[in-house]
């Protein structure tokens, strides 16, 4: 059996067909959804996006050890565990972090094409007289950021040219070049929807017609409030058509799957890295930046990703249960494909808890690096697929909610419900130590409160 998996970034699941949106075109993903299996209960592990992209090739957390950094040696990744099984493996990505000097996240494929032009890529160096489309002190550092990425937007002409219709478009014309092969495994990773966000005028339009104020296309990481309402779900509207434009891509990839007879010899999955903030919980962004040591909770709009797993062996249509998290998609889909998952990760297949049940795993834990400074406070965010605990050891003190009954995290009954706070934390603190996380570390996270 062949694999797809497909990685976008920032996306959240709320903003899915799929996951009960009503109003953002996902059809693409809301088919793939249909046809196989759409996991409710899987937590980003190490955040944010390169650490997470460690958990999911490697299927090792590193929130406890390196954080943002290549992969360490001693850890197989899932292209190398497939080639020594005979697949051939390729890695089709616009994501220049995975890119970047001295990181070597294209490690053990036998193919890469990395496609140029996303915000991070050092690609154009033509002078540009681009008119930023709002107030800078709305942007996240509009100099830094912003300005060398009009180079590369500039440059588009038409939908073809943004990120992610090249990139999918790249591994339409590698499925055809390469379908003759025995098995495959094709990793595309696509930056989108990761801000800035301007999609075509046509795909805002489709959310926000007519709007004529400022665009804050990459809003800056801060408390609520610096954005008008009609500015801010403007914002909404150009994430949405960014997203929109994705899942157009995709779905002609999908198409191309079936024109060239591989879609019944195929397993494909897609998910993400994190979410965002568009104002709820007085957030924008996904994390503090003008605060670092104050930190910000993971509340579900940004811990709680969007898996869904499609292959022939698996039942269409099925909605699991199952708690996962990153770590655990490599396993699982190597069991899918009729390998044995690896023994020596810290994930596990979830294959076996599709019908029912919570599967193996008491807590999922979402944390940035823990090695941190003692001042800074770390939220961690702790779920079981029904209560959510925000701990940030003895800096700040704990929020608990009871997700199932208020998926929007907004009522905090800790006082309520000291019991499930405690239980939550006790499976945390009894995780980190099964991780083998260092012992002074452990001993920051102790404190259920100050």
């Amino acid at each position: 059996m062949n694999l797809v998996l497909i990685v976008c970034d920032t996306l959240r699941r709320d903003y899915l067909g799929c996951y009960g949106n009503g109003w953002v075109q996902t059809p693409a993903l809301d088919d793939l959804s249909a046809s196989g299996v759409t996991y409710e209960h899987c937590y980003v592990g190490s955040f944010p996006t390169v650490p997470q992209r460690h958990d999911l090739m490697c299927s090792n957390y590193v929130f406890h050890t390196t954080g943002w950094a290549p992969i360490a040696a001693g850890n197989s990744a899932l292209q190398e565990r497939l080639n020594a099984q005979g697949y051939v493996t390729q890695f089709i990505a616009d994501h220049a972090q995975l890119m970047s000097p001295g990181m070597n996240y294209h490690r053990g494929f036998h193919g890469v094409e990395w496609i140029r032009g996303h915000i991070a890529d050092r690609w154009r160096t033509e002078p540009v007289d681009w008119q930023v489309p709002c107030d800078p002190d709305k942007l996240r550092q509009a100099q830094n950021w912003v300005k060398p990425w009009s180079r590369n937007y500039c440059a588009r002409d038409n939908e073809a040219d943004w990120p992610s219709p090249k990139t999918f478009r790249a591994a339409e014309e590698w499925l055809e070049r390469n379908q003759a092969h025995e098995k495959f495994y094709l990793l595309i990773d696509t930056f989108d929807v990761h801000e800035p966000w301007l999609p075509p005028r046509h795909y805002t339009d489709m959310y926000d017609p007519g709007y004529e104020g400022d665009e804050a296309i990459y809003p800056r990481y801060d408390h609520a409030g610096y954005l008008t309402e009609a500015e801010l779900q403007h914002a909404r509207a150009l994430y949405a058509g960014s997203i929109t434009m994705m899942d157009r891509a995709i779905g002609r990839f999908l198409q191309k799957l079936e024109d060239l007879g591989l879609a019944e010899d195929t397993a494909v999955a897609f998910t993400s890295d994190h979410g965002w903030y568009h104002g709820e919980h007085e957030y924008i962004g996904k994390h503090t930046v003008l605060e670092p040591k104050a930190g910000w909770q993971f509340y579900d709009e940004v811990a709680r990703v969007p898996l869904l797993m499609r292959a022939p062996n698996l039942p269409e249509g099925l909605v699991s249960h199952a708690l996962c998290q990153p770590v655990d998609i490599a396993p699982t889909l190597m069991e899918i494909m009729g390998l044995d998952a690896p023994a020596d990760t810290h994930g596990v297949s979830v294959l076996k808890a599709l019908a029912g049940g919570p599967g193996s795993r008491e807590v999922a834990v979402t944390s940035g690096k823990l090695d941190a400074p003692d001042d800074m406070r770390q939220y961690n965010a702790i779920n079981d697929g029904e209560w959510t605990l925000q701990h940030a050891g003895a800096l700040a003190e704990p929020e608990l909610y009871h997700t199932s009954e208020d998926p929007a995290q907004a009522r905090d009954v800790l006082a309520e419900h000291p019991d499930q706070a405690q239980r939550l934390h006790a499976a945390y603190i009894e995780y980190l130590e099964q991780l083998g996380v260092r012992a002074d570390l452990i001993d920051r996270r102790r404190p259920l409160r100050p």
